[in-house]
């Protein structure tokens, strides 16, 4: 819970009766490694906030070998499947537990109450919006004004700790390459 109080800390002063009536409506959700925790087609329910563990997300295929990752999120960072989730329409992407991964989620319906009742829950939707938008922006510039050896070398001094724990097949989908030329890439260097 102090990660998530130091999170929106950050973002705003929050008074102890918002803060306790958020996190009373806060549930903690352990999900295994490997787990997909939300379908295709399944419409989310949740926004989260990692405590713990990485998440996947991607859009399956038949083969495997073809399925797209077009993002990570990690510890102290917020995970949803955000435009099924504001929309309360199906999702056209999967979200996956890639390690062991400790989540608060708060469901659709407990948020529009904490936006009802509280006086900051507004402004923490805002900015918390605002910062899913500007990772995802951020995202699609690396895309387009990047290489595929700058994609790279940008996610590893970002984050080291990803070369640990996601499998390789997956970063090479992520940075927009086949795993033969993520191996080349990671051979020059």
């Amino acid at each position: 819970m102090q990660q998530i109080k130091a999170y929106l800390d950050q973002i705003a002063k929050i008074s102890h009766e918002d803060w306790d009536y958020f996190t009373s409506k806060l549930q903690g959700r352990v999900i295994p490694k490997k787990t997909i925790f939300l379908k295709v087609n399944e419409i989310e329910n949740h926004i989260s906030f990692i405590e713990s563990g990485v998440v996947r997300l991607y859009i399956p295929k038949e083969n495997p070998d073809k399925e797209i990752t077009f993002g990570f999120s990690f510890e102290d960072q917020f995970i949803s499947a955000y435009d099924s989730f504001l929309t309360q329409q199906p999702s056209a992407y999967q979200l996956q537990a890639l390690t062991e991964t400790t989540l608060l989620s708060i469901t659709y319906d407990d948020l529009q109450e904490v936006y009802k009742n509280t006086q900051i829950g507004n402004l923490i939707g805002r900015l918390t919006a605002e910062r899913l938008f500007l990772l995802k922006s951020k995202r699609e510039q690396n895309l387009l004004n990047l290489n595929a050896e700058e994609r790279y070398m940008k996610l590893f001094k970002e984050r080291p700790e990803l070369l640990k724990v996601i499998p390789l097949k997956y970063i090479s989908s992520y940075i927009g390459v086949t795993p033969q030329a993520l191996s080349r890439i990671r051979k020059r260097l």
